[in-house]
């Protein structure tokens, strides 16, 4: 099969198109050989790009956790799926197991989800990690309620434009930070309430005067950096903030002590770094849900952006600017 080989830690070029041996077809147990249909790109796949991934001693490899396809033989123990299905998942792509900038991979059933029947397989491919991230940072992470108040950091963005959708779905008031007059009108379209130009405006300001002075119930950062803790005040006192990225070492705390804000940390791959298969199945299970609501017409997945697998650099370089709206996929093979 052609795959495309992440050669060494580097520049997009060390991702290379090469001839590799197709996964093996499932025998005895609950897997799954899908033949990949697109591939979704997400941040992680530019980090470990250029840092290396967390299995450094296994290159080279293959990245790409965000998958969709069609099922083509099952494992004598599975249940669930048959030769034909179409599935979406968020699952390899760390550099452990095979990713899927890829023909084929082989993947447990009880870790993919029914692809949603309404959308295309780019649209499936771009969603699961981003609908994961965000479902953990509201439902889970930031318990989220209906009736409260939420501001969303980068809401046109990839998880943003995910978690505004998934916020309005359990009846929260959204705010949400953008870049432009032209990405204002797309997350109006999704169904934010506020919008706030942050590079004409202060956002904390912005927000106050939303909230008439009180903050947000929840700020849920997907920027990071100086980001997080100037949010801190943005949040009402005993209120909640979800990141996911990891806080800078400089970050000031001392306005989210004052406010007493409960702190929340988001890696929706912890399940597949620590081997946790009750929380990979719990993934499937968020898929399966969002599913449901994509085809009710209650979820919307955007894709900015589509590239051949021949030209994952090309996306790759595209995605490192930081300023795509909705998310960039890599087409495999015709749909």
């Amino acid at each position: 099969m052609k795959a495309v080989l992440m050669t060494a830690a580097g520049s997009p070029e060390v991702l290379q198109v090469q001839d590799v041996p197709n996964p093996a077809v499932p025998v005895g147990n609950t897997e799954l050989l899908v033949r990949l249909v697109a591939a979704g790109l997400n941040p992680i796949d530019t980090k470990l790009r250029s840092r290396g991934t967390f299995y450094s001693d296994r290159l080279p490899s293959i990245l790409g956790c965000d998958g969709a396809g069609i099922v083509e033989a099952v494992g004598a123990g599975v249940q669930r799926f048959r030769p034909g299905d179409e599935v979406y998942f968020c699952y390899g792509g760390l550099g452990a197991h095979q990713g899927n900038y890829a023909e084929y991979t082989v993947v447990d059933e009880r870790f993919v989800a029914r692809k949603p029947a309404s959308i295309s397989f780019a649209e499936a491919a771009a969603a699961p990690l981003v609908l994961i991230t965000a479902w953990e940072a509201l439902y889970e992470r930031g318990r989220l309620e209906p009736g409260e108040r939420v501001l969303i950091h980068a809401g046109a963005g990839g998880v943003g434009h995910v978690a505004i959708q998934l916020a309005k779905l359990k009846g929260a008031s959204v705010s949400t930070t953008v870049g432009s007059q032209e990405k204002a009108n797309f997350v109006k379209q999704l169904g934010a309430d506020h919008t706030i130009l942050y590079k004409k405006t202060d956002f904390v300001q912005a927000v106050l005067d939303w909230t008439n002075g009180e903050g947000v119930d929840l700020a849920f950062d997907t920027v990071g950096g100086e980001t997080f803790h100037k949010t801190f005040p943005a949040v009402r006192v005993y209120g909640d903030i979800v990141t996911i990225l990891e806080p800078d070492a400089n970050t000031v705390w001392k306005t989210a002590r004052l406010r007493n804000l409960r702190i929340g940390l988001e890696l929706m791959l912890t399940p597949a770094l620590l081997g946790l298969e009750e929380s990979l199945q719990h993934h499937a299970e968020i898929l399966e849900q969002s599913a449901t609501w994509i085809d009710e017409g209650k979820l919307k997945i955007h894709v900015g952006h589509k590239f051949p697998l021949e030209e994952a650099a090309k996306a790759h370089q595209l995605l490192e600017t930081g300023s795509v709206t909705g998310k960039i996929v890599l087409l495999i093979r015709d749909e």
